[in-house]
């Protein structure tokens, strides 16, 4: 059985790192390895099932090589 997101604010997050890591043709393992996070994690949070530090946000997007406000901008809590 599914889990719901935490927020929808999480869920449209986490989308945007998944789209982001498949234009980039990275599995979540791989992404994880560049972010030093477990991949169960970053699933976790795709699926907007985690509220994100700060601290791991940015390390998303430094594996990414994404500006992090791409993530967060237009999100409405």
């Amino acid at each position: 059985m599914p889990i719901d997101p935490v927020s929808q604010a999480a869920g449209q997050l986490g989308e945007r790192i998944r789209d982001h890591r498949n234009e980039q043709g990275l599995s979540q393992e791989k992404l994880a390895q560049r972010c030093n996070v477990h991949w169960t994690f970053l699933g976790q949070i795709e699926r907007g099932q985690r509220n994100l530090r700060l601290n791991n946000l940015l390390k998303i997007a430094d594996g990414l090589k994404v500006d992090p406000s791409e993530f967060v901008r237009g999100l409405e809590p």
